[in-house]
C-alpha cells in the first residue's frame, strides 16, 4: 500500500537527526561515543529524588498527580521568576527547552518566512525550523562569530531589503526575518561564547529589522572559566524570548524547560501549548520546584561544574597529545561541546561509517550548517563519555584523521 498520499505537505521538510540515528543503531556503552549531548549520569541528584518525591506527595497530595495550568504550576514559575529577576507573568513552563524552540517557530513563522541563525546552528533548532518550512539564513558573514567580526554579514542586510539570495536577482518583497535565533553562551555545536559587542550587535540588528530574538540558553549556568556576559534578554527585554532548561542542571528525564519573555508573546504561546500538551508534567514540576527552592539545585550545580571542568580539560589535553598537525579546536568556557576543524582533505561525513565500525562516534559538523558546508568539521561532546573511554576514543579518532590528512 502506498502511504505517501496520507502525509501532509510538511512531512518532506522533516529533518532526520544523525545523532538519534546513532542511538537507534548502536549501543553507546559498546563504543567510545562523543556524539550525543547527554549530561553525565553522575551529575544527576539520584540520592535526593526519593526524598523530593516523598515531600511533593506529602505537601501536594493528589494535586501533584492531576492536570495543571498550561503556564506551569505557580510554585515553579515563582521560583524561576525570582531567580532571573522577572515578573511571574513573564514565565511560561515548557515540556523541554526543545518544545520552546518548536512552539516559538510554530507561533511566529509562516512557511517561506526567514529565520536568521548563528552558523553553525543547533541541529534540534534546525529541525524545527525546517519542519515549519522556514527559510534559515546565516546571521553573520562567512567567518561566523568566531572570526571576531561582529558586524552582520551581507546576507542579513539583503534579507532586510527583500533580496534573500544576496546577489541582487533573488525574490523581491520578501518580508524581513521573523526572529533571530542564537545560543550566545557556549553554543551548541561550536562551544563558543558571544562577546558583549556581538550581543549588542544582534540587538541593534533586531531593532533595525524589527524582528524578535530567540535566545536559547540551556548551558549558561554551566560556566567553568571566564566571566559571565550579560544576556541578550537583559539588553532587549521587549523583543527577546529566552529559553531555559532543567535538562542540563537537574536531569533530562523530567523534560522541563521554560520561556521568559513579554507577556503579549507568551499569551499566544500559552494558547498554542493548549493544543500541544495541555500542560507540562505536573509531578515533575513540583519535584523541580522543591529541588530549586531547597537550594539543592545550586549545590548540585557546583559539583557538576567541577566535574565538567575536569572533563573539558582532560579532552583538550588528549587532543593536544594525539591529534595530528592541522587540526584545531575550540576551548569552551562552559557547556558540553568542543568543535574541531580538520584539514580540508578530511570529509567527516565520509569518514563517519569507518569511525563507527572502528568503535568511535562523533557528529559531522556539516549537519549543523544551514547549507551543509564545512565537511571538515566535527562536534565532540565531553560530558557523557566515561573518563576511562575518553583517551582510547580520542587516540582512535586521531589515528583515523591522520590516515587521511597525512
Amino acid at each position: 500500500m502506498d502511504y505517501s498520499k496520507f502525509f501532509s505537505a510538511d512531512v518532506p521538510s522533516f529533518l532526520r537527526s544523525p545523532v538519534r540515528e546513532i542511538f537507534r543503531k548502536v549501543d553507546l556503552n559498546a563504543i567510545c561515543s562523543f556524539a550525543g549531548g547527554y549530561p553525565a549520569a553522575c551529575t544527576f541528584p539520584l540520592a535526593d529524588i526519593p526524598g523530593l518525591a516523598e515531600k511533593v506527595l506529602s505537601k501536594y497530595g493528589t494535586k501533584a498527580l492531576q492536570y495543571g495550568a498550561t503556564q506551569g504550576v505557580p510554585e515553579l514559575r515563582e521560583l524561576i521568576a525570582s531567580r532571573y529577576g522577572v515578573p511571574v507573568s513573564q514565565v511560561q513552563i515548557t515540556t523541554s527547552s526543545q518544545q520552546g524552540i518548536d512552539v516559538c517557530t510554530r507561533v511566529f513563522v509562516n512557511p517561506g518566512e526567514v529565520i536568521l541563525a548563528n552558523n553553525p546552528v543547533y541541529l534540534g533548532a534546525l529541525q524545527s525550523f525546517r519542519a515549519y518550512r522556514a527559510l534559515v539564513l546565516p546571521l553573520f558573514g562567512p567567518g561566523g562569530i568566531s572570526d571576531g567580526t561582529p558586524a552582520p554579514g551581507k546576507m542579513a542586510h539583503n534579507v532586510a531589503e527583500g533580496n534573500i539570495d544576496g546577489r541582487g536577482d533573488g525574490p523581491k518583497n520578501t518580508p524581513g526575518p521573523k526572529f533571530i535565533y542564537v545560543i550566545p553562551d557556549f553554543n551548541n555545536p561550536s562551544g563558543e561564547t558571544m562577546s558583549l559587542r556581538e550581543r549588542e550587535e544582534i540587538v541593534r540588528l533586531a531593532r533595525e529589522l524589527d524582528c524578535l530574538i530567540v535566545e536559547d540558553s540551556p548551558y549558561r549556568e554551566l560556566r567553568y572559566s571566564g566571566e559571565p556576559v550579560v544576556t541578550i534578554r537583559e539588553l532587549a527585554p521587549e523583543r527577546t524570548l529566552q529559553l531555559g532548561s532543567f535538562s542540563k542542571i537537574f536531569a533530562p528525564g523530567f523534560r522541563l524547560g521554560w520561556i521568559i519573555g513579554p507577556e503579549q508573546l507568551l499569551e499566544q504561546i500559552y494558547i498554542c501549548k493548549q493544543c500541544l500538551d495541555l500542560c507540562p508534567p505536573v509531578f515533575d514540576q513540583y519535584l523541580a520546584a522543591e529541588f530549586l527552592g531547597s537550594g539543592l539545585l545550586d549545590a548540585n550545580l557546583q559539583k557538576t561544574i567541577v566535574e565538567y571542568r575536569h572533563r573539558r580539560d582532560l579532552m583538550v589535553s588528549l587532543l593536544e597529545k594525539y591529534m595530528p598537525s592541522g587540526v584545531s579546536w575550540t576551548y569552551p568556557e562552559g557547556g558540553l561541546f568542543l568543535w574541531l576543524t580538520l584539514p580540508s582533505a578530511v570529509d567527516t561525513v565520509a569518514l563517519y561509517d569507518k569511525a563507527l565500525a572502528a568503535g568511535v562516534a562523533y557528529v559531522a559538523g556539516s549537519f549543523f550548517y544551514t547549507d551543509g558546508s564545512h565537511r571538515n568539521t566535527m562536534r565532540l561532546n565531553f560530558s557523557f563519555i566515561d573518563e576511562a573511554k575518553m583517551e582510547p576514543g580520542i587516540r582512535l579518532l586521531a589515528s583515523l584523521i591522520r590516515d587521511i590528512a597525512e
